[in-house]
């Protein structure tokens, strides 16, 4: 049996997430008595009970899991997976002395066809199932490549079949919908060769590659047994499409195992193209929405080429607390900390605690792994509960090991996992359904593309101290792959009728995640410039088609016939000619009038060449400004923001070409101000 997650009606598969006092009748037990009586715990009481159940899974006298391992299953020997285990222990004793509540998200499975309707839903195309013709769902169609459109034409036949064989209604025909007319109708898509990145194609123009500064990607290890050879990223063209179809015959690598040593991990180079590369939040809420509308086609259409399911659960809804600290949603939690700190992205209470840890911690020996004192931790979170917004809680008593439970705490308590419910067998799948490290870190950035923005948010900020964690290696003792055995099982725990087997399985599995998480941080929020170049599209499609409706109009028709009718009256006399906004305009072709509302000149025409970048046009109003400029001014970091046109606003990267960047979005306007942080 792998670890597939069937979506059978005999299997209840669940998540285990510290909450509420819901839960399943015989979950109480301990997976310690589940080992067979020759290796119960009271038989080696002088060893801990994570060490003992560690020598449990080695022992070779135990009999064997009422499970085998998929060809692709990746292994690790049980002796390196001892703090994962011991950490599994540590969690089970919070929750069992009355520190944590438990929360039982019961995966159930999906009706026929609901799965595809739901999915159609999640990637904006909820037209399809409604039947209106919106001009969101044409856009997002009218960008689709190959791959894309394939994957969603699989869907919507799956669920257009599944109606039909219900008879609840008539359902449209998918030529119907796409203006196709043989029996096996397929999307108009958009090409697949390369294009700029974040725009249109440009005739006769190639992409110029740049490598990226090593202070904008993390120095991941070389394989020591082939250490001058490195991966290089594109973004430039779909994951989907770039892939080498597989054999039907081909097998995956049998035993695959990690291997724990950091320099095991290859090292990925990701190539500037001439329009630079676009974190998370360089772009507008609203273009990001359309990011994850095309993340989930992408990532379908992804593994499809693979032959692999993506799999999503479909959990009951938990209620979380509405206020408080610990056990509060995420949206929630940050619209009451909004209150307090307008803007903020990431929980208030998490921010203290990695601040904390980040000041005081970071050169603990053993921190994360050495937990602190249960009693105190209980007692902090009461007292954390009651005076955090009020300013009086006393930092200083908490201890580092104290502050890192209770970090861990923050994150199991979640009411909805940080990486979702929906995705949880998503990531579990690309380990164990995907071999190569390359292929899972494309899954995986589609998967942080994915998430809702408080999730994605709290995770990068997470991410981004465990690093720092990882960077004192030295002196906490605390390497990669420890704090991936760590941090896993506080992401990644399932709870089911086969929780032993399931833990087991996804032991090696879930560290592995978090040290890709960790090691390729930087990579990972990173938006692929091929979703921008879509996003971009369906932006134009969407302002064309309302063009198209304004000219339908009735008010506008009549508008039009009176205009015909002036224009049939005598001339007017010379001098009284009134040009179209586009002649009066006293900007050539090339040059761009870049605002700067915060600097004492506020506007200045600029002359592009095909040198000229972001970070020029910076310099020079810094130059220009550097007298005139207010001190509040002079201390906050100025971009320079593309607004309008095709994007709904675009903060630029320093290096990106902005001839390049013009051409691509004529109709921009270009202003300087702060970074979003």
């Amino acid at each position: 049996m792998t670890m597939e997650m069937k979506d059978s009606g005999s299997v209840v598969l669940t998540a285990y997430h510290p909450h509420s006092p819901a839960r399943i009748p015989g979950m109480e037990q301990s997976f310690v008595q589940d080992i067979p009586p020759s290796h119960s715990p009271t038989s080696r009481k002088s060893l801990p009970r994570c060490r003992r159940i560690n020598r449990m899974l080695s022992n070779e006298s135990a009999p064997p899991p009422a499970f085998s391992r998929s060809n692709s299953q990746a292994s690790m020997d049980s002796t390196s997976m001892e703090d994962f285990w011991c950490e599994v222990e540590s969690i089970k004793e919070s929750s069992e002395d009355g520190s944590e509540e438990a929360t039982l998200l019961e995966f159930r499975p999906a009706d026929e066809g609901e799965l595809e309707a739901e999915w159609l839903q999640d990637v904006g195309l909820s037209t399809l199932i409604s039947g209106a013709e919106e001009e969101d769902g044409q856009a997002l169609l009218s960008t689709l490549t190959r791959t894309q459109a394939a994957a969603v034409q699989k869907r919507y036949n799956t669920y257009t079949q599944t109606l039909r064989k219900k008879n609840k209604h008539t359902v449209r025909d998918v030529r119907d919908i796409f203006g196709t007319n043989d029996s096996s109708p397929t999307f108009e898509t958009v090409p697949v060769s390369p294009v700029p990145s974040n725009g249109i194609q440009l005739p006769g123009q190639k992409p110029v590659w740049k490598s990226v500064s090593s202070n904008s990607c993390l120095d991941c290890g070389l394989d020591k047994s082939n250490p001058s050879v490195t991966e290089e990223l594109s973004y430039e063209v779909s994951f989907s499409e770039s892939i080498t179809v597989l054999p039907k015959t081909q097998e995956w690598p049998k035993n695959q195992r990690f291997k724990k040593e950091d320099s095991a991990l290859p090292k990925f180079i990701v190539r500037k193209s001439r329009f630079g590369l676009t974190e998370v939040g360089d772009l507008s809420a609203e273009d990001m929405k359309k990011i994850r509308y095309l993340s989930l086609i992408e990532l379908t259409a992804f593994y499809d080429a693979l032959g692999v399911e993506l799999k999503r659960n479909r959990a009951e809804r938990v209620r979380g607390r509405e206020n408080g600290l610990f056990g509060v949603p995420l949206t929630i939690l940050l619209e009451n900390d909004q209150k307090k700190v307008p803007g903020v992205k990431v929980p208030l209470i998490f921010q203290k605690l990695l601040l904390k840890l980040e000041e005081t911690g970071l050169e603990t020996e053993g921190i994360l792994r050495v937990p602190g004192s249960a009693s105190r931790v209980k007692n902090l979170h009461q007292e954390l509960e009651a005076k955090f917004y009020e300013d009086t809680f006393d930092w200083d008593q908490v201890r580092n090991n104290d502050a890192a439970g209770l970090l861990k705490m923050f994150i199991r308590e979640l009411p909805s996992p940080l990486f979702t419910v929906e995705y949880l067998p998503a990531f579990i799948t690309l380990v164990e359904k995907i071999s190569k490290i390359k292929l899972q870190l494309q899954a995986l950035h589609l998967l942080i593309m994915l998430l809702p923005e408080a999730n994605r948010d709290t995770a990068k900020a997470f991410l981004q101290f465990l690093k720092k964690v990882v960077a004192n290696e030295g002196k906490n003792k605390m390497n990669l792959w420890n704090v991936s055995m760590i941090v896993a099982p506080n992401l990644f725990i399932y709870k089911g009728k086969r929780a032993n087997q399931q833990e087991m399985q996804a032991a090696a599995t879930t560290a592995h995640i978090v040290r890709l998480l960790i090691r390729y941080q930087d990579i990972l929020w990173t938006v692929p410039s091929f979703l921008i170049s879509q996003v971009r599209k369906m932006n134009e499609a969407a302002m064309n088609n309302s063009k198209r409706q304004l000219m339908f109009d009735k008010g506008v028709r009549k508008l039009l016939r009176r205009k015909t009718m002036e224009r049939e009256r005598p001339e007017r006399p010379e001098g009284a000619v009134t040009f179209p906004p586009y002649l009066q305009s006293d900007i050539p072709e090339g040059v761009v009038r870049v605002y700067a509302p915060l600097h004492s000149k506020v506007s200045m025409a600029i002359q592009l060449n095909s040198q000229t970048k972001a970070k020029d046009i910076l310099a020079r109003f810094h130059c220009e400004n550097s007298r005139g400029s207010s001190q509040n001014m002079r201390g906050q970091i100025q971009s320079l923001h593309e607004i309008g046109g095709n994007i709904g606003q675009h903060c630029l990267d320093p290096d990106a070409y902005m001839l390049d960047v013009y051409r691509a979005n004529p109709q921009a306007e270009w202003v300087i101000k702060p970074k979003a942080s």
